[in-house]
């Protein structure tokens, strides 16, 4: 399945199901937000899928406009340096456990929103990335159980402001300015992707393809990532885990390749979809 948010007309952000080229609007089952909906054990999912699927209401894909999947999950837990050319390419060491920063929520948009560069950087970078959506939540999981608390995959763009990321050792600020945590189109659930660590990701700028790499390459893979985190505080459902980028960033090249007001940054992972952002000035 693919969970989606949506608006149609001048309504109410509401959560929904993509069926057929259109959508299916899981308000009617109860589900009053994505996270809602997530947070559901999978055999009421299931049924409340079946039930909207037998009503028959679906809206045409064109009549609606996707948010970003999740709008409000507990956490967004970035990690950073999770592809050994990456961290070469930023001069940084890989760590002998993974590197964690957070995103914060304000920061999220959806499918088609443009991304803002800020007046207070002149460094904004991209980042494609593969995220983990955490449908069960749990403390101390050990790493052979991670798959029971995955609900499923999206694309997060992990846009970074450089020059404020790198001025001190914490990049949480650097990472959030508003706009800078593009995510969708959807919610893709683990049935549908199996083994996240075998996925083509990549990114093209203005029709440039500057990543292309595969997730078998991460570093820390989501078993390990799900352990190590839930190890220190516990995993919550909508608890989004953006599992690190490949190399190819602006940062890496020769020369810089910072964004430009103009631009379009499509993200695309396989088995998840395509991401699709502008760029505009502040």
């Amino acid at each position: 399945m693919k969970l989606v948010t949506f608006v149609e007309g001048s309504g109410a952000a509401k959560p929904g199901l993509v069926v057929d080229g259109g959508i299916v609007d899981l308000t009617p089952e109860g589900f009053k937000d994505a996270l809602a909906f997530i947070a559901t054990p999978a055999s009421v999912q299931a049924d409340a899928a079946k039930a909207r699927a037998k009503s028959g209401a679906k809206i045409a894909m064109d009549k609606v406009r996707l948010l970003a999947p999740l709008t409000n999950p507990p956490r967004i837990f970035g990690i950073g340096l999770n592809y050994l050319e990456h961290a070469a390419e930023s001069n940084m060491k890989v760590q002998a456990v993974p590197t964690v920063f957070l995103k914060l929520a304000s920061s999220i948009v959806g499918q088609g929103v443009d991304v803002i560069l800020p007046k207070a950087s002149s460094q904004v970078d991209y980042e494609a990335e593969l995220a983990v959506v955490i449908g069960k939540g749990g403390y101390q999981i050990p790493a052979e159980q991670w798959e029971e608390h995955v609900f499923g995959y999206t694309i997060v763009n992990d846009v970074s402001a450089r020059d404020v990321q790198l001025a001190t050792s914490q990049w949480t600020l650097g990472k959030s300015f508003p706009t800078f945590t593009p995510m969708g189109p959807w919610v893709v659930s683990k049935d549908e992707v199996g083994d996240p660590h075998t996925l083509d990701i990549g990114i093209t700028v203005s029709g440039e393809k500057l990543q292309d790499s595969n997730t078998s390459l991460l570093i820390f893979k989501i078993p390990a990532l799900i352990a190590h985190l839930s190890g220190i505080v516990p995993l919550e459902a909508g608890d989004v885990i953006s599992t690190g980028t490949p190399p190819g960033v602006g940062m890496g090249r020769t020369p810089q390749r910072w964004l430009r007001a103009g631009d379009e940054m499509v993200v695309t992972v396989q088995k998840v979809g395509e991401l699709r952002n502008g760029v505009v000035g502040e």
